[in-house]
């Protein structure tokens, strides 16, 4: 069955996080966790759903964005795109006239993502796989003819990437049955949004620690004193023999970053996230030297615009950890680009989540990494947010904080329909409550 694709819907949906401070860090002040959220329809009633995740205001731009690329899309079959999947990808970031609002960058990878997050799922559907398990069983020059090469050649060659995966099938399948029985693991950031109260703070700590969590990441930025208190109280709560990260969320200056981790070195941050300007490649490489001395490594990639952008970071040594995000690259095609660079560097991979099905997305992209890819765990882990899940046919399975393979074929994407109506935007139920926000 071919699987033509015959319309391509997209809706504003939107989550007032806002109201109880869920996400708040010292740039974003007062998120409302959104999606621009992507259903695809094909002559045989099969779907795909695909989402990118947005902050609230402007995820009408984002609908108008997918709405531009729709008709690159409808009247294709899912055969045809996937044969030549590098291919498609390209057709979607390179059209003569809309690449000038990009290229592959802002709005248009936003909306380019959300498309192919849905044509993935589709796939994954069509085959009754997970999409991990569908990339797992992938044969390597498979999964190197999805992605685009352009630009990164420098750093990284087809044979290169081949050479890689191939290498990689030595263990896989030992490395498949661990995921199956142990998971990912996680670390949280649900504990310490930099809008929560401290009495807030220290009840989540305590439930966290009493479900296995040993790994916590605690936002900074807005005041140098408040942060050395928040993170002396989380650093005795948690113990000295557990993680502890710091998140800027993008607030400083290079010397400015520099002096401020320095002066939060005692409690023993095993990174500072996103110090600076997420486009300053040579910034964060100047923060990462003056850094490591203190034992701080830097960690970015949640708005790193393309892979581009990160084999610079890569060849910069302008970042310890690289944080891939499943909305904000070009889908699955450009985070395998960014996992096989990230491989040759040698610099694990630990990506963002949360949001609105942030989670659901990468923790098909992780067990497709240590499965096929990479092969270790050592520095590695995926973030986790305890947001929203419910609203989604199948929400991540966290165990002993680990994400646990899902089962259900495609790409978690799905959402529950009375959800997106309730929380579609502005005519949702719930807008309708809060509309005057």
């Amino acid at each position: 069955m071919l699987h033509k694709i015959t319309n391509l819907t997209v809706r504003d949906v939107r989550f007032p996080t806002s109201l109880e401070q869920h996400g708040s860090d010292a740039m974003h002040t007062d998120p409302d966790y959104s999606a621009a959220y992507v259903v695809i329809d094909t002559d045989c009633g099969l779907k795909g759903f695909g989402l990118t995740f947005t902050l609230g205001k402007g995820t009408e731009i984002v609908v108008c964005a997918v709405e531009a690329l729709a008709g690159l899309v409808v009247g294709k079959s899912l055969q045809e795109i996937v044969s030549d999947f590098r291919g498609f990808y390209r057709l979607l970031t390179s059209d003569s006239q809309m690449r000038w609002l990009g290229p592959e960058k802002g709005v248009t990878h936003l909306a380019t993502a959300a498309v192919l997050n849905a044509v993935w799922d589709l796939w994954a559907r069509a085959e009754g796989k997970p999409l991990w398990k569908l990339l797992v069983d992938m044969d390597p020059k498979q999964i190197v003819s999805c992605i685009d090469f352009r630009y990164i050649t420098d750093v990284l060659t087809e044979d290169e990437a081949l050479d890689i995966l191939v290498k990689a099938q030595k263990g896989k399948q030992q490395r498949e049955d661990q995921m199956l029985r142990e998971g990912y693991p996680a670390y949280t950031t649900s504990c310490a949004w930099l809008g929560y109260s401290d009495q807030q703070l220290k009840q989540l700590c305590t439930d966290a620690l009493k479900s296995g969590w040993t790994k916590f990441k605690v936002k900074v930025g807005a005041d140098l004193e408040d942060d050395i208190r928040r993170c002396r109280l989380i650093r005795q709560m948690i113990g000295a023999n557990n993680t502890l990260m710091i998140d800027a969320n993008q607030r400083w200056d290079v010397a400015e970053a520099i002096s401020w981790v320095s002066r939060l070195a005692e409690f023993k941050p095993l990174w500072i996230e996103e110090p600076t300007s997420p486009d300053d490649i040579l910034g964060h490489a100047a923060i990462s030297k003056a850094l490591a001395p203190l034992g701080i490594g830097v960690a970015t990639g949640e708005q790193c615009h393309n892979r581009v952008m990160f084999k610079q970071f890569l060849q910069a040594s302008a970042l310890q950890f690289v944080q891939i995000d499943s909305c904000r690259l070009g889908s699955v095609n450009e985070n395998l680009a960014v996992l096989l660079m990230a491989h040759k560097f040698q610099v694990p991979v630990c990506p963002h989540a949360g949001g609105v099905g942030l989670c659901e997305l990468v923790q098909h992209l992780i067990l497709f990494d240590y499965v096929c890819v990479s092969g270790s765990l050592s520095h590695r882990m995926c973030e986790y947010v305890d947001h929203l899940h419910e609203h989604f046919t199948s929400p991540v399975v966290i165990h002993d904080a680990h994400y646990m393979p899902p089962k259900d074929p495609g790409y978690s994407c799905e959402m529950l329909e009375s959800s997106v109506q309730r929380h579609q935007y502005p005519e949702g139920d719930v807008w309708k409550l809060h509309i005057n926000k």
